[in-house]
Formats: C-alpha cells, sequence, structure tokens
C-alpha cells in the first residue's frame, strides 16, 4: 500500500504524517494492546479452524433439500454455527427468526441437446448456478437461436417465439427482452463477468419470466460457433421449482463486558444471501472468522489469560441487510448504546492468488469514528511485520512478527486502508437512523465474486488467522479501553490525519493545476473546501474518543490538544494552497483569486439543519416512509438529482450548515453536488418531519 505525505513545520510544531511502505522504519511495529495480550490473540488464533469452517458449510454449492425450509428447521450452515457455538461454550447465544415471503427452490433442472445429437449442456445437479433464480416450471422441446448480447437492438427482427435464445449476454436482461412480447421460450447464457480469467465460472443470475441455463463462456464458445455455423440444435429443457416456506435465521451471541452499562461492540457477517447462492468467500469466509474470534476472545478470557472487558462484544450473522435490518429494527435500545461495528465480508481470499488487497473501509464524514484508526492499527501492525523477508533484509532486520499459518501462504499482508464502501451488512448500522459507525473488513478485488468459482479453494489459512487476529485485537481494544487508551487512541488519529488531510491537499493543488483562467476562482474555492472538509472531519473523529473516557475532563482537554494540532495543519494546507494559486494565476497570466461567497452560499451558510426525534423513531429506515410521504408538489417544487442523499442525511448533526454540507460531500465523492439540490433535499426533508432548520 502505497501513501502520499505531506510534511510541515508551522510556528515551531513539527508535523509527522504516517510513513507509506517505502519509509517504514523496518523495526518499529506498533499496536495499541500490550504484546503479553496480542501475543495471547495472535498465538490462539486458528487460521486452519477458520478455513475448516469454509469447508463444511461453503465447500460446494449443494441443493439445499425440502427439509431444511419451513419456520421450525434450520439451515445448514445455520445448524452448523449453532453447534460449534455450543462446543465453543459462548454465551447468550439466540438463533432470532423472522418471516419472509416465500422463497423460490429449484428441485430439477436439465438442459439437453436432442438434435442434431443428444449430449448434456446443463444441469443443476452438476453446478447449482447453471439454473437460474427464478426459472418456472417447464418442460420444452425447442429450436435454438443466437441472439448476440440479447439487447433490444439484437433481438430486432429476430424471430424467437416458441424457441430458446442463446446469449453472451446477462439471462435476466436477455430473458426480461425476449421472453415477454418477443415470445422466447426460455434462455441459454453464456454471460459471465471474467471469461478470460476464469472460464468456468458462471454469476448467480435471476429471472422472472420463463427459465433460463447458464452455461460456462468455455462450453458456450463451441455452442456459439456451431449456431453460427448455421446448424440447427434443438434441445428439451425441464425445470422443475416450487414456492416454499422459509425465515431470516440470525445467529447472535457476546462475549459479556464487566460492566453492562459501558457500551457494546458489533461484530457483523452474512450467512447468506439469498438460500440458493452459496459462497465459500462471499461471505461464509466473514462467518468462519467471525465465529474464530469469538472461540479465542472467549477462550484468553475464560482461561484468565487475558482480563474481561469492560465492554461488550457482540456479534450478528444471518441473511445479508436485510436480516441484520430486522433484527436491528427490533433492537433500537440495544443500538443506542452499541459504539461501533466491524463487518466482516469475503475475508478469507488467497490474496496472491486473488489478485487482491486486504481492504479496511471506513466509515464516511458522516459517522466519524474512533473506531476507523484502531483497526487501521492492526491493519498496519501485520502488514509492517510481515513483508520485511521478502526484501532481502532478513540478515540485518529479522521479521518482527512472522504471523503464518501452518498450511497457508508465507506472503506478505497485502493491505489497503480505504475510504467507504457499502453494499454490506455495516450500512444497516451506518444507516441514518441507526447511527452506529460501522466499517467493512474485505478482500477487493474478488476475482470470484457473486460466481460458481467462490469456493473454499480459494481461501488461504494464513489470510484467515490475520483477519481474525486484527478484528480480534481491535475489538479487545475497544472494549476494554481506559482513559489510558483513549488518550492514545487520540494520539494515533492526530497522526494518521495528517495523512488524510495530505491526501485533500494534494487534490486541492491538482484542482488548480488543471484550472483555466476562467475556472481558476471555483477550483480555488473547491480545493479550499477539500481542505477545511478534511479538518472538520479529523476534529469531529477525535471528539468521538470522549465514549471511552472515565475521566471526562484529562480525557477531553487532550482532545482539545490535539484538535488544535489539526487546525494548525489545516492552516499549513490553507497557506500551501494560497501559494500553490498564485503560482497558478501567474503561470496562467491573470489575477490571484480573492475569494467571495455567492448569494447562494450566504444563505446556505446560515442554514444549520438538525434532525428531528422522527429520524430514529421508527428504527432502521424508518424515515424512508416518511420521505415516500411527502406530497408530489413538494418534490416537484424541491427536485433533487445528487446521488449522495445517505450521506448528506448523516451530516445532519445540528453542527454542519448546508454550504458545509455541501462542501463536505464534494471531498468524499468524485462528482460535486449541486448546492441548490443540498437545500431542495433539505426542504423535502423538513416537509417529511425529519429535520428542523
Amino acid at each position: 500500500m502505497l501513501r502520499r505525505k505531506v510534511l510541515f513545520s508551522v510556528a515551531g510544531l513539527a508535523v509527522l504524517a504516517a510513513a507509506g511502505i517505502a519509509q517504514m522504519t523496518p523495526w518499529l511495529q506498533w499496536s495499541f494492546l500490550p504484546p503479553k495480550i496480542l501475543d495471547e490473540i495472535i498465538g490462539e488464533t486458528s487460521g486452519e479452524n477458520a478455513w475448516n469452517a469454509i469447508m463444511e458449510t461453503g465447500g460446494y454449492d449443494k441443493d439445499r433439500p425440502a427439509s431444511e425450509y419451513g419456520p421450525t428447521s434450520m439451515f445448514h450452515e445455520t445448524k452448523f454455527y449453532m453447534d460449534k457455538l455450543k462446543e465453543y461454550n459462548i454465551p447468550g447465544v439466540e438463533l432470532v427468526r423472522f418471516p419472509t415471503n416465500k422463497a423460490w427452490d429449484a428441485v430439477k433442472g436439465e438442459l439437453w441437446e436432442v438434435e442434431p445429437i443428444r449430449q448434456k449442456l446443463a444441469s443443476y445437479r452438476d453446478m447449482a448456478a447453471m439454473l437460474a433464480t427464478g426459472s418456472q416450471n417447464a418442460d420444452v422441446t425447442a429450436e435454438l437461436i443466437w441472439v448476440g448480447r440479447g439487447t433490444k437492438e439484437d433481438l430486432e427482427g429476430k424471430d424467437v417465439k416458441d424457441k430458446i435464445v442463446v446469449t453472451d449476454g446477462p439471462a435476466g436482461m436477455v430473458s426480461s427482452l425476449a421472453c415477454g412480447d418477443k415470445g422466447a421460450a426460455g434462455v441459454i447464457s453464456m454471460n459471465s463477468s471474467r471469461p478470460y480469467f476464469d472460464p468456468l465460472q458462471l454469476p448467480w443470475g435471476t429471472v422472472r419470466l420463463k427459465f433460463a441455463f447458464q452455461i460456462p463462456p468455455r462450453d458456450g464458445d463451441y455452442l456459439k460457433r456451431r449456431l453460427l455455423a448455421g446448424q440447427k440444435i434443438k434441445v428439451h429443457a425441464q425445470v422443475i421449482s416450487e414456492q416454499v416456506d422459509a425465515d431470516f435465521q440470525n445467529i447472535v451471541f457476546e462475549i459479556p463486558g464487566t460492566d453492562p452499562n459501558a457500551g457494546e461492540i458489533i461484530f457483523s457477517a452474512h450467512l447468506f444471501e439469498g438460500f440458493v447462492k452459496q459462497g465459500g468467500n462471499d461471505d461464509i469466509s466473514g462467518c468462519a472468522s467471525l465465529m474464530e474470534v469469538a472461540r479465542v476472545l472467549n477462550t484468553l478470557i475464560t482461561e484468565n489469560r487475558i482480563p474481561r472487558p469492560k465492554r461488550t462484544i457482540r456479534f450478528i450473522m444471518g441473511p445479508e441487510i436485510s436480516g441484520t435490518g430486522m433484527w436491528v429494527k427490533a433492537n433500537k435500545a440495544l443500538m443506542e448504546k452499541t459504539l461501533c461495528n466491524i463487518n466482516l465480508d469475503m475475508v478469507g481470499e488467497w490474496l496472491s492468488k486473488n489478485q487482491s488487497f486486504m481492504c479496511l473501509m471506513r466509515t464516511t464524514y458522516g459517522n466519524p469514528h474512533y473506531v476507523n484508526d484502531v483497526v487501521e492499527n492492526y491493519y498496519r501492525y501485520i502488514g509492517e511485520s510481515n513483508r520485511e523477508h521478502v526484501q532481502n533484509r532478513s540478515n540485518f532486520y529479522p521479521v518482527p512478527r512472522r504471523i503464518v499459518a501452518p498450511t497457508g501462504a508465507d506472503e506478505p499482508f497485502y493491505y489497503s486502508i480505504e475510504t467507504h464502501y457499502g453494499a454490506s451488512d455495516h450500512e444497516v448500522f451506518n444507516d441514518w437512523a441507526v447511527r452506529v459507525p460501522g466499517v467493512m473488513m474485505i478482500a477487493w478485488p474478488d476475482r470470484w465474486y457473486h460466481t460458481s468459482g467462490d469456493h473454499v479453494d480459494k481461501s488461504d489459512p494464513t489470510q484467515l488467522k490475520r483477519v481474525a487476529i486484527i478484528a480480534a485485537a481491535s475489538a479487545y481494544t475497544i472494549a476494554s479501553a481506559d482513559d489510558d487508551m483513549a488518550i492514545k487512541i487520540a494520539g494515533e488519529i492526530t497522526s494518521n490525519a495528517t495523512a488524510r488531510m495530505g491526501h485533500q491537499l494534494v487534490r486541492g493543488l491538482e484542482e488548480l493545476n488543471n484550472a483555466t483562467p476562467e475556472t481558476l476562482a471555483e477550483a480555488y474555492r473547491t480545493a479550499r473546501a477539500y481542505v477545511s472538509s478534511s479538518v472538520t472531519n479529523e476534529k469531529e473523529t477525535l471528539a468521538t474518543v470522549d465514549q471511552l473516557a472515565t475521566d471526562k475532563k484529562a480525557v477531553d482537554d487532550y482532545v482539545a490538544s490535539m484538535q488544535k494540532s489539526v487546525d494548525e495543519v489545516g492552516k499549513a494546507n490553507f497557506a500551501a494552497l494560497d501559494a500553490h494559486m498564485k503560482a497558478v494565476a501567474k503561470k496562467l497570466g491573470t489575477q490571484p483569486v480573492a475569494l467571495q461567497l455567492t448569494d447562494i452560499e450566504k444563505t446556505a451558510s446560515k442554514i444549520v439543519p438538525k434532525p428531528t426525534a422522527k429520524v430514529k423513531e421508527n428504527g432502521y429506515r424508518g424515515y424512508a416512509e416518511l420521505i415516500g410521504k411527502v406530497p408530489a408538489e413538494v418534490r416537484n417544487k424541491y427536485p433533487v438529482k445528487t446521488r449522495y442523499t445517505g450521506e448528506l442525511q448523516l451530516l445532519i448533526n445540528g453542527k454542519h450548515n448546508a454550504l458545509e454540507i455541501k462542501e463536505m460531500l464534494d471531498a468524499q465523492n468524485p462528482t460535486k453536488t449541486d448546492l441548490q439540490d443540498v437545500l431542495n433535499y433539505l426542504e423535502v426533508l423538513k416537509a417529511a418531519g425529519l429535520v428542523e432548520m
């Protein structure tokens, strides 16, 4: 992982940014926890134990039998982990069920060529992904026809009625276009998002009309060439499916703290993305790692190898977002005392084999929190401690802390600390009505993401061991934190902040570098907004450390001193921008910029929105119903085009004015938000009773 850093000296204050790999002192690796505790966590954690759990529950895609469905039955994965929790003597175990709609279940899916030869082309028994989810019952013999990508233009002029279309487009899209008014009998898709990386992998497809079979690109290409050569091919497609009763099954358990009023840390991972798709990495690996975290901490605490922490560490795993969301909505009181969430999603991949990084996805500016820097500390500890032996320096600087599973890869820990990304269970906790800051640990990119290739053979015990160590150490650090640890965390935030603010500075410098005489003023305005937004975010992040304090005054005084340091770095960055703006102006042959607020900016700077009690009244996403009831005349009067309404909501805290909200959106996103859009959305939220101005 490479970082840019900026070094400034202002009024005698030396600000040292966290260094990148090339500058890392090879013998200086530090962590929040003392070695005697961290060594226990490292030693107890087993990557093989987590790998075996993936093998048991995600080793292959199996047909889920009817006996697993129903309000009193348990899915295979649920029963496995419930049994393991009992074996590990984990306390507070609950199986929390929520009703859902009927679920689609495949019984049979066979596709055979019958003319000119007889051969099997696809079978649900061979690969579950070969039959698209939602496929309806069928017993059809029909001719094949090639339709290219299967777009509207590709289908134009082709007689597909009562034929089965063959395509390299997505099954769901082609089915909607070909099987509706066009009257096609079904679809055979050879679509794959990564056909050159793995010509055997199939995506998990879904259709709403007729049926669709999916075949690997390797086999599909052969079928395509036969059709393009003019061969007439007939197939027999047989599909038997049914709608079954199912429920959302959430497994909840805990490592209890000594003080039930001190707050909680919640881990999340998902066992299910629907009931048909199953994946070794997505996200059985997250659940297996989460279970290992619970086993390790419970073992160390019950054997008195580490002290029981003050705060409870809770765990939940179930259906992605939907099941987690229902549980969070049903536990509003618990959410009020929850400090943060650590979400494990797709964490088990063998990094070099998958050509990926182990990423930490931070919270947004709307949910600032110290959990980001705590988890980053352990990423860095493992990353920097497990790379020196590959740099031919081992004779002088031996590996500081070799962390390798007995049967796992012996390679560096490729990691990346990144800005926020959603699309997983941590977004339930980050929701406007919940406001529990959540980060995500994830291996990305994932070459087998959402495909039939996502099996345990892509997982690495070393990676699983390292992930479980990071997760366990991070949670234990927060759960056991006292005033001294709170101060230590605040210092770490301040150090890391210099690098993050430096990143926003360089974004601003690039805005100026790309300016023309006509756009220089706007570029300078944007550049300063990047810096001011980053300063605000870092100061608000520091303020959250107060959650951990017992001696509030001592900790808050220290935090205030660190916030002043952040302000000083901000001033230095503003000075750098000013100097660079003048240099660019000279190069462009124009006058330096003297910024003044526009009329709309003056208006926006005086509007400070505050959320009302209705935001949290109905729990997770309950406010969405109120937004949906805003009259059409209000929506027409205040149209909203921005895609970033979720983050806009989070930035409404009674402190940020509307102009600052717009600037903080811009600092986090690749495209700018129109200030009028922000003002319009505030009016919509006001009409919904969710915001007061």
